[in-house]
């Protein structure tokens, strides 16, 4: 087996989506950056790198039993064994793992640069492991909370964050089922409509804004994203989370 060193990881945690394991050029300063002092390196297919990569699905037990108590946490001083840790990459993509003891991708993160380079160089000569896994036969489903990576495509882990709050806003307007609510929201996208949008249907009207708002970033969306969230605690402090970080990085 294969064996990376001195490996530096920013985890993730719960993320189902490979696009909000941020790579290393977006780590923040604030972020807990922890050492791997060696990490065991498995190199496979493509199907089941995407697999661990975008989605919170069981891993192999043959991958698990393959890695089990390999991976050691530098930590104080301290050496600590982890159940089931390892890097996996497919010869484009690589992703560090974490289960914290489950059976499951829990925690993941990119590698810094140099380690990637590392890696690539590791494989040459070598052929991918084929472990068996049970693939969900179904497409994965993306939907307003998990959007699809193309609604995330070019943008920044600020402007990630901040589209999927805009999102969970719009989620939480679509509960309240308040016409005049979602007409206001609309007219303030899209004042231009102001007529057409005073003889639309709820579920026209909120379909329209959330079709409207998918594609890309921009001062427009922030706007809106910004208003909508104001006077409700949870929503202004994830904001807020956001605002600070543009404003270290000016």
């Amino acid at each position: 087996m294969l064996y990376l060193h001195d490996v530096w990881v920013n985890w993730f945690e719960g993320e189902e989506n490979g696009y909000n394991v941020c790579p290393f050029h977006e780590w923040r300063r604030d972020d807990v950056i922890e050492l791997l002092d060696q990490v065991p390196l498995l190199y496979v297919d493509t199907l089941l790198y995407d697999y661990i990569e975008n989605d919170l699905a069981e891993l192999p037990q043959t991958l698990l039993n393959d890695v089990y108590q390999k991976g050691i946490l530098r930590k104080n001083h301290e050496r600590i064994q982890l159940d089931y840790c390892f890097v996996v990459t497919d010869g484009k993509g690589i992703l560090a793992v974490d289960t914290i003891g489950y059976t499951l991708p829990i925690r993941k993160s990119r590698l810094i640069p140099r380690q990637e380079q590392l890696v690539y160089d590791m494989i040459v000569g070598h052929e991918p492991v084929s472990y068996h896994f049970e693939k969900n036969a179904k497409p994965k489903e993306y939907h307003i909370l998990s959007p699809s990576p193309e609604c995330m495509q070019g943008l920044t882990r600020r402007e990630r964050q901040l589209k999927q709050l805009l999102f969970m806003a719009l989620d939480q307007l679509y509960s309240s089922k308040n016409t005049a609510e979602v007409r206001y929201w609309y007219t303030e996208w899209s004042p231009e409509k102001y007529e057409q949008i005073q003889f639309m249907d709820f579920d026209l009207v909120w379909e329209r804004l959330y079709e409207e708002t998918k594609t890309g970033w921009s001062e427009k969306h922030e706007q809106l994203c910004e208003n909508l969230i104001k006077g409700q605690p949870f929503f202004e402090k994830l904001w807020e989370l956001e605002h600070n970080e543009k404003s270290e990085l000016m």
